[in-house]
């Protein structure tokens, strides 16, 4: 049972920390139980509730945007999810949301004052790139009016028949190409791979959002709401960093407009505090408080529960440091190692890897955090099973690195052991650097 804000409102102000936490993975779908089948509609219902999906290169396991809908939905068809996010006039376009991510492509008017932000910083300085690159910027303009859309390879083929100068290569083409999709002339219009195809925007958006006008001060009051129902419970750094706001006056004129409006609601938290004194916070109005969250489930390092380093440590007192960059002798936990969550808590990490050659699913390294349930090696262990069938993976290996792999093969006898120890870092082929 959950009740909604206003019924909250009228018992308490105050949140302990475990109900915050509910009232977070709440607002995320993980009170929901799991579909047993998993479609369009599960997916596009997710995303409504996240209101953006980042995107990220690494794939090690699986791609970053496949997986926060795993974590909610299920095993799924990621082919459903590519026909949402790259088919022709898809629902969903790419933008500098929360760093790259997926938007709703009617949403390509709410990011009208960043492009203008993007163009004043990086578009108008005098002697800048953009300003002493003009003539490429208008021979790339000219080529997807006139052929779009296109891969950044299609554009450095034809650009190395003319004889232009030595500044016409790849990365030059690709620097303009980026520039004008952050100054919203230019949109993604799916990919090959993961490799980007660019489309004038006009050849991607829908009419209606892209000739739509909406205020700076409307459009991050919209974030700001948004911000707030997708996280149930926040604070102003919370909300800001949602959709990566760096205007705190004009976040908190926002807060202040939706809390006249009743739709935030101020409420302080157990131990969240900043120099010993409670730090604001606020439920959204929609906000729900379940008795309990059961759910178990593996997190991307970029999903919304966890993307904001900071929130997490307040929400689950779960510190956390990707280590794709650390030396491998010094790293803790793993190369890429995923959240788990149990019940309403991180419990434990995991780093996957899926090794396509032989079809088997890597648990390089498996760590248990506080307070883990008596049954979190059991429940863990589904989520493996579930997470090598959803990527067509058979059998599942488990490493000696990390003082949950010994509970993890006491629960799985099926699986095999490989050696142990800090994997060296992985080679990642041309397409999965590509963005």
């Amino acid at each position: 049972m959950s009740a909604p804000l206003a019924r909250l409102a009228r018992v308490k102000s105050s949140l302990s920390s475990a109900e915050a936490r509910r009232v977070a993975l709440t607002a995320q779908g993980f009170a929901r139980p799991r579909p047993e089948t998993a479609g369009t509609r599960q997916l596009n219902a997710a995303l409504g509730r996240m209101s953006t999906l980042q995107i990220d290169s690494v794939n090690v396991f699986a791609r970053s945007h496949y997986m926060p809908l795993f974590s909610r939905v299920g095993s799924y068809d990621t082919a459903a999810l590519d026909r949402l996010l790259f088919a022709r006039r898809a629902p969903y376009v790419e933008y500098w949301a929360h760093v790259a991510a997926f938007i709703p492509a009617a949403d390509w008017g709410l990011f009208g004052f960043r492009m203008d932000d993007m163009r004043a910083k990086y578009g108008s300085k005098p002697g800048g790139w953009f300003d002493t690159h003009r003539d490429i910027v208008d021979w790339v303009r000219a080529e997807l009016r006139d052929r779009g859309p296109l891969r950044p390879a299609q554009i450095e083929h034809d650009a190395k028949k003319v004889d232009r100068g030595p500044w016409w290569d790849w990365d030059v083409v690709k620097h303009a190409l980026e520039y004008l999709w952050l100054f919203g002339e230019v949109a993604i219009a799916g990919r090959r791979g993961f490799e980007r195809r660019y489309a004038l925007a006009e050849q991607v958006i829908p009419a209606a959002a892209l000739d739509e006008e909406i205020s700076r001060p409307d459009a991050i009051r919209e974030l700001v709401r948004r911000a707030a129902r997708a996280y149930g419970v926040s604070t102003a750094a919370d909300l800001a960093d949602y959709w990566r706001l760096a205007d705190r006056a004009a976040v908190m004129a926002a807060v202040a407009d939706l809390t006249d409006a009743g739709e935030l609601h101020p409420v302080t938290v157990e131990g969240w505090t900043n120099a010993g004194k409670p730090t604001k916070a606020w439920l959204h109005r929609d906000a729900a408080l379940p008795r309990r969250v059961e759910t178990a489930a593996l997190l991307t390092p970029f999903d919304p529960v966890v993307w904001f380093r900071d929130r997490a440590e307040r929400l689950f007192d779960f510190e956390y440091r990707i280590e794709i960059y650390t030396p491998s002798a010094k790293r803790r936990f793993g190369y890429y190692s995923l959240p788990v969550l149990i019940g309403d808590d991180l419990v434990g990490r995991v780093d996957l890897k899926a090794d396509r050659a032989a079809s088997t699913l890597l648990v390089q390294s498996a760590w248990w955090e506080h307070a883990r349930p008596a049954d979190a090696a059991p429940r863990l262990a589904e989520q493996l099973r579930l997470a090598a069938a959803w990527q067509g993976l058979e059998p599942i290996s488990i490493s000696g690195w990390g003082d949950a792999v010994r509970d993890l093969a006491d629960v799985m006898p099926e699986a095999r052991r490989h050696e142990a120890g800090p994997p060296e870092p992985i080679a990642l082929a041309a397409d999965e650097l590509a963005s």
